[in-house]
């Protein structure tokens, strides 16, 4: 089992900035890929960013340019550091962490509201 703890998230103004994390422990030695999603009321959940073990990042065109996801070393969290906010960058974000070779493991974290508004 892996446990994903997330942190950050809250309110911004257009133009403005926000950090996500996402802890993971437990039996992270299966997790091959980390990175985030996040569902808009109404829409279906979407890939924000993801980083592989090795740090090789992937990003939805709409987020690429102003959002920069990095991590240390595979016991490291995770950040989302997400610039130049947009209202419709508005949702809930959600950590996932999973592995390549077995679908079975996939984990998500609770989720953290980001509200984008003027």
């Amino acid at each position: 089992q892996v446990q994903l703890v997330e942190s950050g998230g809250g309110s911004v103004q257009p133009g403005g900035s926000l950090r996500l994390s996402c802890a993971a422990s437990g039996r992270v030695s299966d997790i091959d890929v980390m990175g985030w999603y996040r569902q808009a009321p109404g829409k279906e959940r979407e890939l924000v960013s993801s980083i592989t073990r090795d740090g090789v990042p992937n990003y939805v065109d709409s987020v690429k340019g102003r959002f920069i996801i990095s991590r240390g070393t595979s016991k490291s969290p995770v950040y989302l550091q997400m610039n130049s906010l947009k209202p419709e960058d508005t949702a809930v974000y959600y950590c996932n962490a999973h592995s390549v070779f077995d679908s079975t493991i996939t984990y998500w974290g609770q989720g953290t509201q980001v509200t984008v508004s003027s």
